[in-house]
Order: C-alpha cells, then structure tokens, then sequence
C-alpha cells in the first residue's frame, strides 16, 4: 500500500480550501479578514495576530489561541516588543492539540472546525492509554480498557468528516518494550491500540501515525513486531522522536530502518524541540526533561528530505514543561521562560 499516496492526496484535498469563514474574534485575529478604520487598540490586535503558515508548504491549523499566542499578546501589552516576536516563533506554527480526558468529542469537534474553517488539517495527539508513562510525570490515563475504548469513541465523533491527523499514544508501545509496563496489563494495551487504529482509520478525513520511540532507546528490530501487534499495518505510519530531542537526520536514519522493517511504512518525525539534539549533561535517567540549552528544531512541513516522511511536526508543543523536574511546572503546563530558551537558541 501507497501510504504517502493516500495521505497527501489528503493534506492537498484540505490545503485546497481557502480561509473561508472566521471563528469568532479568534480566527479573524488569525488573518481571516481584514477591516478598515481600525483605532490604537485595533493596531495593538493586529500586530499580536496570529497567521496561518503558507497552504503549499504547511497545511495543518495554527491555533490563533494557543498558550504561546497568549503570551505573544501579553508581552506586546506590556511592551516587550522583542520578548513577543522570539514567541512568536512558536505562536506562529502548527502545534499539536492533546485531546484531555474529560471533554474528547467537545475538543476534538472544537479543534477540527476551528482548522476546516480556516481551510487546514488539525493536528491530535490521543494520550490517555490506561496506566500511562509508567509512574511518571505524565502517570494516569484512562481508568480501564472499556473507559479508553468509549473515549476513543467520543474522539472519532468529534472529528467526523472533518481532516485530521492523529499521533496516536507516545510511548504507548515503547513502554511494552522496555519492561515497565506491567505484563498483565500488557495483551489489553495491544488490543487497545488495534482498536483505537480501526476506529480513527475508518474516519472519511482522518490519518493515524502510532507512536514508535525515538532514535536513542534502542533498534528498530525490538519494535517492529510489538508495533504490527498495536495495528501499526492498518495505520496510515507511525511517529518518530514525539517530545524528545534527538537531531531529524538521526530521526530519519531510525525512521527508515523502521520503516523497512514495516513493509515500507510512512512516518512523520517530532522536530519541535531538536535543534540541537538530546541533552548530554546531568542525570541520565532524566535527559528528556527539560533539558537546559534545547533549541526549536524545523519548521513543521510536508516538505521534507526523503519521500518516507510524510511531515516535521511539532508534536510536542514548545513551551510546555515535561515535568516537575529543572524548576518547571507540572506535566503539559506552558512555562515562558523554558519557550523563550528554545526561541532564542532556535533558527
């Protein structure tokens, strides 16, 4: 099967669509239209909007309403010009939406008609796997398989007809390799995942992209196999490098020896955070958090060096603490002085 056949046929069919109607202030401030007679205030507005990337090169939604837009406008307000415009480097590309455990239709519907709206794909990541991250920063999950399957679910009705791509589970299946997921949980987390892949795939507009480690965790040759147990043959590829630092040419090199091994498999590879690669310094054990001297990594596109890779994404968005380690706030909480590290230091 032609996965990257079928999957840019997709991201064309959406990026075809021009910026038709504004979602309220939100996505007018996103550059939807544009009004005449504008006072102070309005100039202010303008110059904290938030843009989409160019179709042809990028054609998932930038959120005009994102965490690091936010802080974009609050710097602005109090005058910290060059503050703003080194966050606005990551206001201003595409970044993933974590569907929460609570709400998944209302999000996954609010996000994707936010993105169709704006003629663009949303970009999901589902991470609510029971017995998720082994303990650590990002422990929980859903309370048990059938609570995951009737999340998924909500998930898929929240999405509908609308285009979306899905990062399915980070680390669901790299924590079954390496020991630390219990192994009397482990037949139900494959057949969680299978399900999850079956249900997202049968979507209209939807592409799924199961999580498969990262360059530095091991070989392809441990993963492979447990990955065609989690359904990774019926998803449309898998995801390299998802909130983790490990260069795009290293990324590239894992993800092709992967891909080989899948028969040929498409992947899309995490470049949010690797502009200078993995952290070498302190406790081994806690490299991937929050590591100091990081840098933003490329730009997300569907332009990219070799034809097995469908996109760079930013998966992981820049900004958010990986945990309550280095100073940083809790798992998934935006932190302004970590973004503006990674700004500074990036491109």
């Amino acid at each position: 099967m032609d996965v990257s056949r079928g999957t840019r046929a997709r991201f064309l069919a959406a990026g075809a669509r021009a910026c038709a109607t504004a979602l309220g202030a939100a996505l007018l401030a996103a550059g939807c239209s544009a009004g005449e007679g504008r006072g102070p205030d309005d100039d202010k507005s303008r110059a904290a909007a938030i843009t989409q990337q160019p179709e042809g090169t990028d054609p998932f939604w930038v959120n005009p309403d994102s965490q690091a837009a936010r802080q974009v406008a609050a710097y602005l307000k109090e005058g910290r010009t060059a503050d703003a415009e080194q966050i606005r480097k990551i206001a201003e590309q595409p970044t993933a939406e974590w569907i929460g455990p609570e709400h998944p239709e209302q999000e996954a519907r609010g996000f994707t008609e936010a993105a169709d709206k704006a003629g663009r794909i949303a970009l999901l990541v589902l991470y609510n796997i029971p017995h998720r991250d082994c303990g650590q920063y990002s422990q929980g999950g859903a309370s048990d398989g059938d609570a995951y399957r009737a999340w998924v679910d909500a998930v898929a009705r929240g999405i509908g007809d609308r285009p979306a791509m899905v990062i399915l589970e980070p680390d669901a299946v790299l924590h079954l390799v390496d020991g630390c997921t219990p192994e009397e949980f482990e037949e139900e987390r494959y057949d969680l995942l299978r399900g999850a892949v079956d249900t997202l795939t049968a979507l209209k507009n939807t592409t799924v992209y199961l999580d498969a480690g990262n360059a530095g965790w091991g070989h392809p040759d441990e993963i492979y196999e447990p990955l065609l147990r989690a359904g990774a043959d019926r998803a449309d590829g898998f995801a390299v490098n998802v909130a983790n630092f490990y260069s795009t040419e290293d990324s590239l090199a894992y993800g092709k020896q992967l891909s080989e091994r899948l028969g040929g498999k498409h992947f899309v590879i995490d470049t949010s955070r690797n502009g200078n690669g993995p952290y070498t310094g302190g406790d081994p054990d806690e490299r991937w958090c929050n590591p100091p001297g990081r840098a933003l990594g490329e730009a997300p596109t569907t332009r990219t060096a070799d034809p097995l890779v469908d996109a760079y994404l930013w998966v992981k968005r820049p900004g958010e603490s990986d945990g309550t380690c280095k100073g940083g706030p809790k798992a998934g909480d935006w932190w302004p002085q970590y973004a503006m590290e990674l700004a500074r230091a990036g491109k």
